[in-house]
């Protein structure tokens, strides 16, 4: 049974993701696809539960009339069918709605629900541009992502299952009331315009502070995270003690959201429970006075005190599930900045796949700016022929790095075009862009996974002979058998830890080639690719490296320019432009920049001038 009802909704949706809306109805909407149908089976129980409870309410009051009026031997005789049936709907009738009710809570919503949120988002966001992920903390992200699920979650439900069930409630209790008397119902209406002003001071006012919390718990959280995520670097410098500064900042401005979320829930707590006992005590007064006047029965005054008493109890719940809602809606507020961003780099409607079949790249007329005034890359033209091995040369910010990220499409052209075999990149779908493409950059990051889910992240549909074979030609397959975690794994199965921090840089380098040669894409890109290997390995594994460029075009970054001396043609570039390219002879010969370069480099690496 469980499993059936488990099954009712679709925790992981098949439904490309789209950008969410950015108003609050809209994006909760958005979510909420999938869910109607169960959401409005649990409505319409809470309105049913609701309607009996005040019922049987109403059979307690006629049930003292009936005590007070009739006698012992001909009660039965004569309400026997009603408390038959009384006894049927507490016995089966009750239990069984409040089980379907709770297996569609429980079994259907609450834990698909909040899936289905963030198996969307999740997969939205990773559709996002690198600059999205530079800009904020990659744990303060993720934080956003699983609070606001569950908020979404607790906001839709709360609205449709609790804020119904109080509403029937309430409506069903004053007309059983005013059927009493309709002299009782008056303070139960005073009673709730008090409330509604109460909730109307009190819960925008908890509301701003809770997006507040949210924004101040994601932000706490991001900078906790990107302690532990950096803590070679805390510890190199000695800087714990200026660590756990910079978290209790962030930990003091969450710590005063609380505080001010907590001062308004005292108001507020206070201000009902007097509230509750002026109703109380209104209502029993009230009820005598009109018995002393025999204007009521006493099963009449049964009803509206026990109904009283009731809203007494029921009133703090109440209180707590509308702040919650309104919480949950500020911190669903909140989320949205983060969620609803728009995609800065989309593939166009008509994206074709790209076809590689020679391998000829063109920059034509390309600029880029990273959103500035003044161009990091102006007016660049570059013809690499299919197959061509280019090294790109320059300082520091040369603009060699924007470029490669120019050919991945990492981000939009200010100007120009980037072609591939005559295909423009902006018309072709990403995935396939970037799958034409194999990287080994200078900062290597490892999945927190095995060593064998790293190198065949290359490829993964590869056999366990091709993954070791591409890890022999990266010399890595010998260090890789040496290998073991504190969960007793070895060799290929062993885990590499967050970004490979198990591993020295050499190591992952390693790793990070075997993947690229696994990957064997027509389009290789080097940035510094043998930078953390001594020269011994580095010296072995250039012979691997050269003999998986055969027959694929190649762009080389490298600092020590020894490395990229041998390259078919290379491309010297300063301040986004190109200002010498041929070989590495002709440049020599022809005495400009990187004839200084390569005069001033030390130990094969590029020198500061004076």
């Amino acid at each position: 049974m469980y499993n059936f009802f488990e099954r009712m909704t679709q925790p992981y949706p098949e439904q490309e993701p789209q950008q969410p809306p950015k108003g609050l109805y809209a994006f909760c909407r958005y979510y909420m696809r999938g869910m109607e149908w169960p959401l409005l089976l649990m409505t319409l129980c809470s309105a049913l539960l609701a309607v009996l409870e005040v019922s049987l309410f109403g059979f307690l009051g006629q049930l003292v009339d009936w005590l007070n009026t009739k006698q012992p031997e001909t009660l039965w005789q004569d309400e026997g069918a009603t408390l038959i049936g009384i006894g049927l709907l507490l016995l089966v009738g009750l239990p069984l709605l409040v089980t379907f009710h709770s297996l569609i809570v429980h079994q259907v919503l609450l834990g698909n629900f909040p899936m289905a949120v963030r198996w969307l988002a999740h997969r939205y966001l990773l559709r996002q541009s690198l600059s999205f992920y530079q800009n904020d903390f990659a744990g303060r992200i993720a934080t956003k992502v699983m609070q606001t699920s569950l908020a979404v979650r607790e906001a839709v439900m709360k609205l449709l299952d609790v804020l119904v069930y109080i509403a029937i409630y309430f409506l069903a209790m004053l007309v059983l009331v005013a059927q009493a008397d309709i002299r009782l119902m008056l303070p139960l209406l005073g009673w709730l315009a008090c409330y509604c002003l109460l909730m109307w001071h009190f819960v925008p006012r908890l509301k701003r502070v809770s997006a507040d919390q949210a924004d101040a718990r994601s932000s706490m959280t991001g900078r906790i995270v990107d302690s532990y995520t950096n803590i070679a670097t805390v510890k190199l410098f000695s800087h714990s003690q200026r660590e756990s500064d910079y978290a209790r900042e962030s930990m003091d401005g969450f710590l005063d959201t609380v505080y001010q979320q907590m001062r308004l829930a005292t108001g507020l707590n206070v201000m009902v429970q007097c509230l509750n006992y002026v109703l109380v005590f209104i209502i029993a007064a009230v009820s005598i006075w009109l018995w002393s006047y025999s204007l009521v029965t006493v099963g009449a005054i049964a009803i509206a005190i026990s109904l009283a008493l009731r809203l007494n109890g029921m009133s703090q719940w109440i209180m707590w599930e509308v702040s919650t809602l309104f919480e949950n809606i500020g911190t669903v507020s909140d989320g949205m900045n983060t969620l609803s961003q728009p995609l800065d780099v989309t593939d166009s409607p008509d994206a074709e796949p790209l076809k590689v079949s020679r391998g000829a790249i063109s920059f034509t007329n390309v600029s880029f700016h990273y959103g500035k005034t003044e161009g990091v890359i102006e007016q660049l033209n570059l013809d690499i022929k299919p197959g061509e091995k280019v090294g790109l040369v320059g300082r520091s910010g040369a603009g060699k790095s924007t470029l490669v990220n120019l050919l991945l499409r990492f981000h939009d052209l200010a100007e120009g075009k980037v072609l591939i075999d005559g295909q423009d990149i902006s018309r072709v779908q990403q995935d396939s862009l970037r799958a034409n493409v194999g990287m080994v950059t200078q900062d290597t990051s490892l999945l927190h996974r095995s060593v064998r889910d790293n190198i065949l992240y290359g490829h993964p549909d590869a056999s366990e002979e091709q993954m070791i074979a591409a890890a022999h030609r990266a010399e890595a397959h010998e260090f890789i058998l040496g290998l073991s975690d504190p969960q007793g794994r070895t060799g290929y199965d062993a885990q590499v830890g967050e970004r490979g921090v198990k591993l020295s840089g050499g190591q992952r380098q390693r790793i990070a080639i075997s993947r690229v040669i696994l990957k064997d894409a027509p389009i290789l890109i080097l940035d510094e690719a043998t930078s953390a290997l001594d020269s011994e390995v580095e010296a072995d594994i250039q012979r691997g490296l050269s003999s998986m460029m055969e027959g694929k075009t190649v762009i080389a970054i490298a600092h020590r320019l020894s490395t990229i001396a041998a390259m078919d043609r290379l491309i010297v570039l300063d301040e986004g432009k190109i200002i010498e390219q041929g070989s590495h002879q002709e440049l020599i010969a022809s005495g400009g920049i990187y004839a200084q370069l390569w005069a001033h480099q030390s130990g094969g690496f590029i020198g500061v001038e004076t």
